[in-house]
């Protein structure tokens, strides 16, 4: 491996691979992102493989910034979807994705690049990333959730990342939280990502436009932004589906809790950054119904590293291998 350093830092590549866009970074040993693009994955409805449109974009990437792979120690990949860890392949992407089930970014990558690469899932390596320099720096038992397109999760048990026997565990949004309830992309009814993810929450929004309950928002302006807009404007419609997708997603958190009794939940997602009309309300949801006993020494608060957090979890993952 290359011993080419940033100052007297080794350097990483870090990709985030997601449903709408791929996100490359060079990232230290340290964790620090000193480069960073976006590229569109669903530019054509996935008609071109993700796969194909992260190799290409990683080619732009060491382009504009004269960059060869030989610089990088590895490349760590967090990817949206059931990834194996061990084999880097997507097992499932819970019929969200074309053309992305089955993909083999690790034995791709290492084919192209010729450099060690190491994959995981999106969520568990928002965890880590948090874990290494974010909010849940020093702590050993954290549930990261993540909440988006749909909800995510990574677990931290004493310190390390809770997988599973094949890697896949903290796929959160499966969890059912009705029964017989709506149908799920991934084939079961009630999970939560259908009752607590950003998409739900657009869906409740618009089905009231439908149904003439909120004539000063059309359809097409119904976005994560507009809806908190309206919210801090104090439209009340808005307001009653908001604490109602929030009764659904504590109701995800306690169970969590109940389960694991982490010292720390975070949120993740672009909707943390709404304190006060989120993290707020969502808080006291859970606290207020949580066993008294599992109150002590826990916190529930937003997540820090924003959209870097999993290239920097990856990051975080392959330094651990190698």
């Amino acid at each position: 491996m290359s011993e080419t350093k940033v100052g007297k830092e080794k350097l990483y590549l870090g990709i985030d691979i997601g449903g709408t866009a791929v996100k490359l970074g060079s990232v230290t040993e340290t964790g620090q992102v000193v480069e960073t693009e976006s590229y569109q994955v669903d530019f054509d409805g996935y008609e071109t493989p993700i796969l194909q449109t992260v190799v290409e974009s990683c080619n732009k990437f060491f382009y504009k910034y004269k960059r060869k792979t030989g610089e990088y120690q590895a490349i760590g990949v967090s990817a949206t979807g059931t990834i194996n860890i061990r084999t880097g392949v997507v097992d499932g992407s819970a019929g969200h994705i074309r053309n992305w089930e089955k993909s083999c970014i690790k034995d791709v990558l290492q084919s192209k690049f010729g450099i060690p690469v190491q994959v995981l899932n999106d969520a568990n390596a928002a965890a880590l990333g948090e874990a290494w320099i974010g909010a849940a720096k020093g702590k050993k038992d954290v549930v990261v959730v993540t909440i988006g397109t749909g909800v995510g999760g990574g677990i931290l048990v004493n310190g390390q990342i809770l997988l599973g026997v094949n890697g896949f565990a903290g796929e959160l949004g499966h969890m059912p939280i009705q029964n017989h309830g709506e149908a799920c992309t991934c084939g079961n009814k009630g999970c939560l990502e259908r009752y607590g993810s950003m998409t739900a929450l657009i869906q409740r929004i618009k089905a009231s436009v439908k149904a003439g309950n909120m004539k000063s928002l059309l359809p097409k302006e119904i976005n994560g932004e507009s809806i908190f807009s309206l919210a801090e404007e104090g439209n009340a419609q808005v307001l009653e589906i908001l604490d109602q997708w929030m009764d659904d997603l504590a109701a995800g958190i306690i169970g969590l809790v109940h389960i694991f009794n982490p010292e720390q939940v975070l949120i993740g997602g672009g909707v943390s950054r709404q304190e006060k009309l989120f993290v707020e309300p969502l808080r006291k949801k859970v606290v207020d119904h949580i066993m008294p006993h599992f109150l002590q020494n826990f916190e529930l608060r937003a997540a820090k590293l924003g959209n870097h957090a999993g290239m920097i979890g990856a990051v975080y993952y392959c330094k651990q291998q190698y």
